[in-house]
């Protein structure tokens, strides 16, 4: 008779990881329709600006949402990058866990899940497959329809097509099944804030109501590039250490510490050999688990180097500056950066801008705004280190109201950007930072930098504001007090005016006044009017997103002329 072990064992198979986040895509974001349609358009939107910076082009994204039925859009998002090679096509977005994104440098993509993931999601929820144009200066314009194998987590190619066409860039249509909002948490906020942490690029969005979003181009330079570094020996794990001896092609200790590992000298990796009681001739491959974990243990106590920062591309106080001002219109921008630090053997680097006044809501919470390696975090706010951050620190210092331990109140936006080359997310679906307390603690120094800032431009709005009643108090008797003194003592009535111009404007502060009538005309000239235009240099003719309504011939105009080529007339639907 047979076992039930045995019965068992018949039912035991593996899966692949397509197969495992078919059954489990809330892992990835899609949890509900509404995040859906807005992970699938941010995860090809991240592509784009991801293969503009790595081939240093300026971005100009076009994205643009058709309703088919009452659950069912069509997204179309192209770009001006530099194209994906034909051979490639198929496994970029077909394949999940495959990718360019697995080096240690930063990017906005880590894990090589994200527009795979898409492209499964569409394919589970519409059953129809994803098209794909590529152009990469070739002189043809490539293109596939695609599903995935769930079973082998391979791509299954419907269609495949070459035409010709001139220039470089990618063209993705998706059907998805999803729903469309508006405010917050929508695919309009996710491309603002998109526009305010990216402001090198342009972006053009037309929503399902046909109305066009333009989120122009603030400044015409790209952040620095980021560079790829080897592990740090303080952020290595026993495991990760294992593979890297089994993979390497050093033939002793020496070489592999200096060749695999970041800012390993030769006196060091000697020394780590002999604190572990490891020769360093020893070849990699043949240790044992123990002599790694005692190589490990040397490794972690070892006076190392901190690893180089150029792995990261900040985006600078500058155009955060003017991605603020352009979005979001506030009177005043403080902003700070934090010099890179080490966690974990991991730069990481904090950026924060507040905006106070002008065109942003005096009432309710504030606006946040979260970011990691410029990409904003729309959900899970309250899970995310940066926003424990900010509720700890005590903002009636700086002339905010807040209750206790909640997020302060008035007419500001924050905004805070995390660059890393290994961002600590809560889960897979980069929703929100984990609370490391060497994040909280980098973050919580900016915030209080650029706070301090502000409290000193509200501290003096609201002195100026103080004066401004009190000589408008003045105001009101000063006409009737010059004449009746002038009767008094027989002086001049306008000599009297003057010497008590004078006197007020000792007492309250350098205010202009002028004579008028019985009364004194307060022209509003304060001592803040420099710091009021702090931004004001950086003021471009570009206003923030303009709403426009289009017909459809006019939306058809604002696309990229990169996939318009003669020749490519019948390429598309």
């Amino acid at each position: 008779m047979e076992s039930v072990a045995e019965s068992n064992a018949k039912d035991h198979r593996s899966i692949s990881v397509a197969e495992f986040f078919e059954r489990n895509k809330h892992l990835l974001g899609f949890e509900n329709d509404q995040k859906s349609l807005l992970t699938c358009v941010r995860e090809a939107v991240d592509n784009a600006l991801d293969a503009c910076e790595d081939a240093r082009i300026l971005p100009t994204i076009y994205i643009e949402l058709k309703q088919i039925d009452a659950s069912i859009f069509k997204m179309i998002i192209e770009d001006n990058g530099p194209g994906i090679v034909k051979r490639n096509i198929p496994r970029i977005f077909a394949k999940l866990l495959y990718g360019s994104k697995f080096n240690l440098k930063q990017s906005r993509g880590q894990q090589g899940i994200g527009i795979s993931a898409s492209v499964l999601y569409s394919q589970l929820t519409t059953g129809k497959p994803t098209k794909i144009y590529s152009k990469t200066g070739d002189g043809q314009i490539h293109i596939y329809e695609l599903n995935i194998n769930t079973k082998k987590n391979e791509p299954d190619i419907v269609s495949e097509l070459t035409v010709d066409g001139d220039g470089h860039g990618t063209r993705i249509e998706m059907f998805i099944k999803g729903k469309y909002t508006r405010g917050r948490q929508s695919v309009e906020e996710y491309l603002m804030e998109t526009a305010i942490m990216n402001p090198f690029a342009s972006i053009v969005y037309i929503n399902p109501d046909g109305k066009q979003f333009e989120y122009p181009r603030a400044v015409d330079t790209l952040p620095v590039e980021a560079k790829s570094i080897q592990p740090h020996p303080h952020g290595l794990e026993l495991g990760i250490l294992m593979r890297l001896m089994k993979q390497t092609e050093s033939r002793n200790m020496t070489g592999f510490f200096t060749t695999e590992l970041s800012r390993v000298s030769r006196g060091n990796a000697v020394d780590i050999c002999n604190r572990a009681g490891i020769n360093p001739k020893t070849n990699p491959k043949r240790l044992s688990r123990d002599d790694v974990d005692k190589l490990l243990k040397a490794l972690h106590t070892a006076k190392i180097q901190k690893p180089p920062t150029d792995c990261l591309s900040p985006v600078g106080d500058d155009a955060i500056k003017k991605g603020l001002k352009k979005e979001m219109n506030p009177e005043f921008i403080a902003v700070a950066s934090r010099s890179p630090v080490v966690y974990k053997g991991n730069p990481f680097q904090i950026e924060i801008g507040i905006g106070y006044g002008g065109d942003l809501k005096s009432d309710g919470t504030i606006a946040l705004m979260r970011f990691a390696n410029k990409v904003p975090l729309i959900y899970q706010q309250s899970a995310c280190a940066i926003t424990r951050s900010i509720a700890k620190i005590d903002w009636k210092r700086y002339g905010l109201k807040q209750s206790n331990g909640s997020l302060p109140c008035g007419p500001v936006a924050i905004v805070v950007h995390m660059a890393s080359v290994w961002v600590p997310y809560t889960s897979e679906g980069k929703e929100a930072i984990a609370s490391y307390t060497a994040i909280i603690k980098e973050v919580t120094l900016a915030l209080q930098e650029a706070a301090r800032k502000l409290g000193l431009y509200v501290s003096k709005k609201r002195q100026s504001k103080e004066a401004e009643d009190r000589l408008k108090a003045f105001d009101i008797y000063a006409g009737e007090l010059c004449e009746a003194l002038s009767d008094i003592t027989g002086v001049n009535t306008e000599n009297i005016h003057t010497s008590l111009k004078k006197v007020i404007e000792e007492k309250v502060g350098d205010t202009s006044i002028v004579l008028h009538g019985k009364g004194m005309e307060i022209q509003g000239k304060t001592d803040i009017a420099d710091e009021a235009t702090e931004t004001s240099e950086d003021k471009t003719s570009d206003t923030s997103a303009k709403e426009k309504q289009e017909n459809s011939t006019e939306n058809a105009q604002s696309r990229l002329d990169v996939f318009n080529s003669p020749g490519n007339e019948n390429a598309k639907e």
